[in-house]
């Protein structure tokens, strides 16, 4: 079970390998191999050397069981989708960063269940939300904002 949290950061091609295995919640490496083939023209190699770099940075767990390999997950799905995210966020000016996600939340294909949950968290944050929120691009005291 994945218990620890993304604390190293996971590249684009890492994700890939990462959303395999977090979906079969085990998987070994002919199996993400073969899936990976089936979705990008990647070679084995290739596929192979992120998986190592993914062992080697705690994401994912080895296990041999006969001549295979069995990875699992070592970091929660959720937490680490969280993380990616508010790292993006954090990288945008504070004041524009609603904005953008309107202008996400848009583009997006979401669930009847996810646009409710959507809804319940705006609503809960709506009373203690600050008419505006200040930029966060320039140091504390400098005259200019966004």
């Amino acid at each position: 079970m994945a218990t620890t949290e993304l604390t190293v950061t996971i590249s684009d091609a890492e994700w890939r390998v990462m959303r395999i295995v977090w979906t079969l919640k085990e998987a070994d490496s002919r199996t993400i191999i073969d899936l990976l083939e089936q979705q990008h023209d990647w070679k084995p190699a290739t596929i192979k050397t992120l998986i190592g770099r993914l062992v080697k940075k705690g994401a994912l767990a080895t296990t041999k069981n006969g001549r295979q390999f069995i990875y699992t997950p070592l970091i929660d799905e959720q937490s680490a989708m969280d993380t990616a995210l508010i790292t993006e966020l954090n990288q945008m000016c504070a004041m524009h960063r609603g904005t953008s996600l309107a202008h996400v939340l848009d583009q997006l294909e979401l669930s009847h269940d996810d646009v409710e949950n959507l809804i319940d968290v705006l609503q809960k944050k709506l009373p203690t939300a600050p008419t505006m929120v200040d930029c966060d691009c320039l140091p504390e005291g400098c005259e200019r904002s966004c």
